[in-house]
């Protein structure tokens, strides 16, 4: 580690290790610190790494179609060495089951402007082209121990379909492949390092002091703490300006084997999300299934005041609840008795949309409120971050006039005013949707 440094980033997982890898790409002296063991070791882990386009902006959908041709070409992103393992993207597709609250008009409008392609199925098509999904429509979710949970269907949904879309196999292997680039273009990183203040000198930061008594002086501070960054942003004196909050929020996602027809004709299956039951399922594998869940209104969330207090192992109730949704969606699907999968904390926004901006303190940054929805933007959140701080280190006044990033591979050009920390509430679904 530097003791001087032109940038101090404060967290190394997807999120951060992109961000060091881009500041460091463009000759800056980069140091970043993480108070976990290595690279991806926080909610990162426990991300189920879906590659999806399905966002009600414009900006989120654009961000997703760019950060998607990264991952195909990720190799590439990273510069990596051929001998390097990598993680792998598969493109199985993407299955968005109709729901009234997020029509298809939501999504395709935005795709069509962009460039996305998709398929919509109605009931016969999803059936056939997916022959292990019930086609029923249940909504509105409902607690497994109501009643009410196990009525009849009221109908028949079909899905959206991006053939495009699909998963990471290996989220943290995902973050390790962006820090050991980072390191390859000179950026340092310092493990079980705590930040304990945030320096400060006429009005500007100027730097951070570990729990060690270390101080790393530098000029930025890019706040990519995940759960912890509203704690940072409180020693950091920065906050009151934010029309969006953050909170660590605890979350779960189950292990299940697949059932029969879900990998249909020898193909993967695809991801399929469905806020008809609240939950979601991407394969993990030929064998296996990753269930999660949407952030219905009948289930209680599970918010923490401080992220610490994250239980490390799935419950049993919230095993059974997301994987009998699951298996009412999938009736091929066993339910085992015992729980198995991964417990994570994630750092959720108020809109669930994240926050990649300036703050009020000059040169202090942030990136947060990214858990649950932006692994799959990892790739490009690097080089926005890098736009808007190389932008605003060069005077420009970003609050009265947001910069925009053009992308590389898609050449969409993304309004970092999206995410500002001052944003009005926008059209969210209020789930991890966005």
């Amino acid at each position: 580690m530097w003791t001087s440094a032109d940038a101090v980033v404060v967290g190394a997982g997807v999120i951060g290790s992109s961000i060091a890898l881009e500041l460091a790409r463009g000759g800056l002296h980069v140091n970043v610190v993480d108070k976990l063991a290595g690279p991806g070791h926080g909610s990162t882990s426990a991300s189920s790494a879906v590659v999806r386009f399905t966002y009600p902006t414009r900006e989120g959908v654009a961000a997703a179609w760019e950060s998607r041709h990264s991952w195909e070409a990720w190799r590439d992103h990273l510069e990596a060495p051929a001998d390097e393992q990598l993680a792998v993207f598969h493109g199985c597709g993407v299955a968005l089951l109709d729901v009234e609250m997020a029509p298809r008009a939501l999504f395709t409008r935005h795709f069509d402007e962009v460039g996305v392609g998709y398929e919509e199925w109605d009931a016969d098509t999803l059936a056939a082209r997916l022959p292990a999904v019930d086609t029923g429509r249940y909504w509105p979710p409902r607690p497994v121990d109501d009643d009410a949970f196990f009525e009849g269907p009221h109908g028949r949904l079909g899905a959206l379909f991006t053939p495009e879309g699909g998963f990471v196999n290996d989220p943290q292997l995902a973050a390790a492949n962006l820090a050991a680039a980072a390191r390859r273009h000179g950026a340092a990183f310092q493990w079980r390092a705590q930040v304990a203040a945030v320096l400060r000198a006429r009005g500007r930061v100027c730097g951070v002091r570990l729990h060690d008594g270390t101080e790393l002086h530098s000029r930025v501070v890019v706040n990519a703490a995940g759960p912890w960054s509203g704690h940072l942003n409180r020693l950091a004196g920065v906050g009151d300006d934010f029309t969006v909050g953050v909170r660590p929020l605890r979350q779960e996602v189950h292990l299940v084997a697949a059932p029969p027809g879900y990998h249909p004709g020898g193909a993967s299956g695809p991801v399929i999300a469905d806020m008809d039951l609240g939950t979601y399922l991407r394969p993990e594998g030929r064998e296996f299934l990753l269930v999660g869940g949407v952030e219905p209104e009948c289930d209680p969330l599970e918010w923490l005041e401080r992220p610490e207090d994250g239980r490390p192992h799935v419950s049993a109730p919230q095993f059974r609840t997301q994987v009998m949704r699951a298996a009412r969606r999938l009736p091929g699907l066993g339910v085992p008795n015992r729980p198995s999968g991964v417990a994570g904390v994630y750092d959720v926004s108020d809109d669930w949309t994240p926050v990649y901006d300036r703050t009020g303190l000059d040169g202090f940054y942030v990136a947060i409120g990214t858990s649950g929805n932006q692994f799959k933007n990892a790739p490009l959140v690097g080089r926005l971050m890098a736009t808007l701080i190389h932008g605003v280190e060069a005077g420009h006044d970003h609050d009265r006039e947001p910069l925009v990033h053009t992308a590389e591979h898609t050449g969409q050009r993304i309004g970092l005013g999206a995410f500002s920390r001052r944003r009005q509430p926008s059209g969210s679904t209020g789930t991890v949707l966005g």
